[in-house]
This record gives structure tokens, sequence and C-alpha cells, in this order.
């Protein structure tokens, strides 16, 4: 298929590079070294099986369930940008 001045297998190189930095950013969010015992936030003990499953673990699992709950909106309206599309 011709693309144009680029070269076959452009877009999917831009693809895969997107791809690969979105994995970047998200592993460097990761927390790392030596996991809490207890919870920086409550103080609650965290269960052994979390820390081992997640090295560096700070936050119990309720406390991490908040926070994620907090972070998890993203503030941009898909369903209005849609509807705003269609008109």
């Amino acid at each position: 298929m011709a693309g144009g001045w680029s070269r076959d297998g452009a877009v999917q190189d831009q693809i895969d590079a997107s791809v690969d930095e979105a994995i970047a950013r998200a592993r460097a969010k990761l927390a790392r070294g030596q996991s809490l015992t207890n919870c920086e936030e409550c103080d609650a003990a965290i269960p052994e099986a979390r820390r081992m499953a997640v090295p560096g673990v700070r936050l119990c699992i309720e406390c991490q369930r908040m926070q994620d709950a907090d972070t998890a909106h993203s503030g941009y309206n898909r369903r209005g940008s849609k509807d705003s599309q269609l008109r």
C-alpha cells in the first residue's frame, strides 16, 4: 500500500513506539525497593502476600483502592465529545 512519502510500515512503527513509551511510563510509576510492613496512610498492617506480590508497596489494599478511585477519572467527557461531533 502506498503511503506517500513515508516508507511501508512507518505508521505501525509509530504506533509501536507510542505503546512502548506508555509501558515505560507505567513501569516508572511502579513502586520499587523494600515494601513497608504497615501502610503509610492508615498504619494498618500490609499482608505478607501483598508485600511479596508488589515490590515496594507502601499502602494497604483499602488505601490503594481509595487512591486508585481518586485518580481513575480523566475529567474528559467522551460521550459529550462524540455527541458534539455527530451534530
